[in-house]
C-alpha cells in the first residue's frame, strides 16, 4: 500500500518525528501527503496556486496560507478536513495521529493532554476527530471466502444488580457483532441485542453470498447455511472443542482480547455513545496490521481528507 507520493518509507518515517515538534515541519509534511508534488486549489483544482508570504520578512505567511491564482481564493492544509477550524497546533495532530496509529491497544486523550500539554477537552476533540478519520469506507466491498462471525459484550466486569448471572444479562453491557475474512479485514459493529435478526442483518450486510461462515454453535446463526454458497460450519465451545481442522473462531475472538485489552487497560470505560468510535480505531489497526507504522499513520493522515465532524453533531451518527 502506498504512503506518500514521492517519498520513501524510511523518510516518511524520519519525517514524521520533525513534524511532531515543529509546526513549520507538519505544516509542510501534511501538504506533502495531502498535495504530494502538485499543490492544487481546494476550490476550483487549479495548479495555479502560491504560498503567500509575510512582506517584511518573506517567509510564510503565519496562517500558512495558499492562494490560487485562478479564483482568488485562499485556504490552508487544513480545509476539507478533520482539523479544519480546529486552533489546535497541527504538530499536535502529527503526534496524536502517530501515537494512535503505533499503540496496539490505543491512547489515551489524557496521555495526548500530557505529552502536548494541551487541555483535557482540546486532547478529546482531537482524538475523536482522528477516530472519525479511521472510519471504515461506506463503500469498501463486502468480505469474502472464510469468514468468521462472532459476538462478545463490551463493559464493566461486575454486574449491576446482585442475583444477575451471565455476561448477557448485565444492563451495563454493549453487544458488539465481529465478522472477520481469513487473511482480510475486520468489521465490527454495535448491536441492538443477539437474536436471530440482528446477528444474520449483520452478517448479510458484511458478508457477501458467495462466502464460507463459520460461527460457534449459537442458535441465533442457525440457517446460514442455505444463503451462503460456501455453507456454514460451526464449532462447540460448549464441549470443549476450539478447532477443528480449519473449521474455528479464533481469529475474531483474538480480535475481540485485543477490544477488551484496550478499553480495560487504556481507556478503562467507554460508552455506547461513543463505542462505535473506539471500534472504528481498532478496526483502522486490525486492517492496516502488515503495514509499518510510518505507513499506517500516513494513510490514517490522508483518510483525515474530505471528513468533518462538526462540534455539534451527534456522536451516535456513524
Amino acid at each position: 500500500m502506498k504512503t506518500g507520493h514521492n517519498l520513501s518509507k524510511s523518510a516518511v518515517i524520519e519525517n514524521i518525528p520533525l513534524a511532531c515538534s515543529d509546526e513549520l515541519a507538519a505544516v509542510e509534511f501534511l501538504e506533502k501527503q495531502r498535495w504530494g508534488n502538485d499543490p492544487a486549489c481546494i476550490k476550483c483544482g487549479s495548479v495555479e496556486v502560491y504560498k503567500m508570504k509575510d512582506a517584511k520578512t518573506g517567509k510564510r505567511n503565519r496562517r500558512y496560507l495558499w492562494r490560487c491564482r485562478d479564483c482568488q481564493e485562499q485556504y490552508t492544509v487544513r480545509i476539507g478536513t478533520v482539523y479544519e477550524e480546529s486552533r489546535i497546533e497541527l504538530r499536535h495532530w502529527c503526534y496524536a495521529f502517530w501515537r494512535a496509529c503505533t499503540s496496539k491497544k490505543g491512547v489515551s486523550a489524557l496521555e495526548i493532554k500530557r505529552h502536548c500539554q494541551i487541555s483535557y477537552k482540546s486532547a478529546l476533540f482531537l482524538m475523536n476527530r482522528i477516530r472519525f478519520a479511521m472510519a471504515p469506507d461506506p463503500d469498501a466491498p463486502k468480505l469474502m471466502g472464510t469468514v468468521e462471525c462472532d459476538e462478545t459484550y463490551i463493559g464493566p466486569r461486575k454486574t449491576r444488580y446482585k442475583g444477575m448471572s451471565g455476561v448477557g444479562r448485565s444492563t451495563s453491557k454493549i453487544p458488539v457483532f465481529c465478522a472477520v475474512e481469513r487473511q482480510g479485514e475486520i468489521r465490527r459493529r454495535i448491536v441492538a441485542d443477539v437474536t436471530a435478526a440482528s446477528l444474520k442483518g449483520a452478517i448479510r450486510e458484511e458478508v457477501d453470498r458467495r462466502s464460507r461462515i463459520v460461527t460457534d454453535e449459537f442458535a441465533a446463526y442457525r440457517g446460514l447455511g442455505k444463503e451462503y454458497v460456501g455453507g456454514h460450519d460451526t464449532v462447540a465451545h460448549s464441549t470443549k472443542e476450539f478447532a477443528r481442522g480449519d473449521v474455528h473462531t479464533n481469529t475474531a475472538e483474538s480480535s475481540h482480547a485485543l477490544v477488551k485489552r484496550g478499553i480495560v487497560g487504556i481507556y478503562h470505560n467507554v460508552s455506547r455513545e461513543y463505542l462505535h468510535r473506539y471500534l472504528w480505531q481498532f478496526d483502522f489497526m486490525w486492517n492496516t496490521r502488515m503495514l509499518n507504522d510510518g505507513e499506517r499513520t500516513v494513510l490514517a493522515m490522508k483518510a483525515a481528507e474530505g471528513k468533518r465532524l462538526m462540534y455539534r453533531e451527534s456522536s451516535r451518527t456513524q
